[in-house]
C-alpha cells in the first residue's frame, strides 16, 4: 500500500531531522578549541533588530584558543560585547576599538565531565525525538489497519519503522561518541 510507504518516508525524514538537530546541538558544546560556530545563536541588536552575530561581523580564529570578531560597522563593538557577556558562554571579551578578542580557556577535568554530561543530555533528547516519531508512525499504521489495511502489511511496516529507529539511534550514539572523544582529548 502506498499510504504505508508515505508514512515510512515521513518517519525517515522526521528521524533524520532529529539526528541533524542533535548534531547541531552537539556542535554548540565547546571542546576547548576556538571555533567560529561557538558564536552561533548569539544575537546582536542591529538597528533595533536582533541579528545573528555572524551577519554583522567576521569571526576568525587566529590560533587554537582565540576568536577574533571584527564588526562590519565600528559602532557595533559595544553591542557585540554586551551580547557575548550576556550569553551563557562564560567568556570575557576584550576589544581594542576595532576587534573583539575572545580567549577560550583550557578546560579543566571537571568542566570536561560537565560538557560530556551536557552532550549525553542532548543525545538523549535526540533519541527521544526518534522514538516519538516511531510511536506516532506506529499509531498511524494502527489506524490504517482499522481502516482495512492487512495485518501482515502493518506488521511488516512496523518492523521497518523499528529498523529505522535502531538505525537513527545508532547515528545519534555515533555522534555522541565522537563528541565525547573530542571533549575528553587533552
Amino acid at each position: 500500500m502506498e499510504e504505508i510507504e508515505l508514512y515510512l518516508d515521513d518517519a525517515k525524514e522526521q528521524m533524520q531531522k532529529a539526528v541533524d538537530h542533535t548534531a547541531a546541538e552537539l556542535v554548540k558544546i565547546r571542546a576547548g578549541k576556538a571555533m567560529p560556530n561557538l558564536m552561533d545563536g548569539i544575537m546582536v541588536p542591529y538597528y533595533g533588530t536582533p541579528t545573528p552575530i555572524n551577519q554583522v561581523s567576521s569571526i576568525t580564529t587566529p590560533d587554537a584558543r582565540t576568536l577574533a570578531i571584527k564588526p562590519f560597522e565600528r559602532n557595533l563593538i559595544s553591542e557585540i560585547e554586551k551580547a557575548i557577556i550576556n550569553s551563557d558562554l562564560g567568556l570575557a571579551p576584550q576589544n581594542n576599538g576595532e576587534i573583539i578578542i575572545l580567549t577560550i580557556p583550557a578546560l579543566t577535568e571537571e568542566r570536561r565531565l560537565t560538557l560530556v554530561k551536557q552532550a549525553k543530555h542532548e543525545s538523549e533528547n535526540g533519541k527521544i525525538s526518534v522514538r516519538t516519531v516511531r510511536k506516532d508512525t506506529n499509531d498511524s499504521l494502527k489506524k490504517l489497519q482499522k481502516e482495512g489495511a492487512s495485518e501482515d502489511e502493518i506488521k511488516r511496516a512496523e518492523e521497518k519503522v523499528q529498523k529505522l529507529t535502531d538505525q537513527y539511534i545508532a547515528k545519534i550514539e555515533e555522534l555522541l561518541a565522537k563528541k565525547e572523544a573530542e571533549i575528553m582529548k587533552v
